[in-house]
């Protein structure tokens, strides 16, 4: 299975810490965040990465280049200075990621979850959801019996790893887009399972969540209780 870790975001809410670098290179443990997940795939054999750039993207392929000092090969979709969104960013990336099945993951997370649990859905998608944070209160999908369902009822947070096929984009063009609608309009059709993850998560998307990171990111005696 290949991975694509999206890190094109602008990361304007972090204010003062992405105005002269990208986001996925802010610092946690003494690694910049892209490199932890990339450290992270690799442990559970998941070697061929793709990165998408855009905002200060020449930083990211600076410190990365081709993966090798990371026991990883690297390949880059560029995109225009406004990233495509979070759909489009995986659609212009499409021609990278070969054939098979091929996992989605957010560069801006700080998380304990397990990667070599990700397999190929039966489906045209998989996404790990997460117990809403209090920056989520009203979550984003639906879980019912391992499907996320448009049905009613309490929805999780989406925890920006999943695993897709690229025929969740068979009617899709190039252009800026977002991810969510494409997955609503398949779980419309019974094509999209989910799993609830109860550890460690947190979207490093402001200066105060990237501070609870750090504690995370701390020797475990030291850790907080995440509520």
């Amino acid at each position: 299975m290949r991975a694509l870790i999206l890190a094109a975001g602008r990361g304007k809410r972090m204010g003062h810490l992405t105005a002269e670098r990208p986001k996925p290179l802010i610092t946690l443990a003494g690694k910049a965040m892209i490199v932890h997940h990339i450290e992270r795939l690799r442990a559970v054999g998941i070697t061929e990465i793709v990165i998408n750039l855009a905002y200060r993207g020449d930083q990211i392929r600076a410190l990365l280049d081709n993966g090798q000092a990371y026991g990883v090969t690297i390949a880059y979709s560029a995109e225009p200075d406004l990233a495509l969104d979070t759909g489009g960013g995986i659609y212009r990336a499409l021609h990278l990621l070969g054939d098979e099945a091929f996992a989605v993951v957010n560069s801006d997370l700080w998380t304990d979850f397990d990667f070599s649990t990700l397999r190929a859905p039966a489906g045209d998608a998989h996404l790990v959801l997460v117990p809403n944070p209090p920056h989520n209160r009203d979550g984003d999908f639906t879980l019912v019996d391992g499907k996320i369902t448009i049905a009613g009822g309490p929805r999780a947070t989406f925890a920006g790893i999943g695993v897709y096929r690229a025929a969740l984009f068979k009617a899709s063009q190039p252009s800026r887009f977002a991810l969510a609608p494409l997955l609503r309009a398949a779980a419309a059709r019974d094509r999209v399972s989910g799993e609830l993850f109860r550890g460690i998560w947190i979207d490093v998307g402001t200066e105060e969540r990237l501070n609870l990171a750090k504690q995370f990111a701390a020797p475990r005696q030291k850790r907080p209780n995440l509520v």
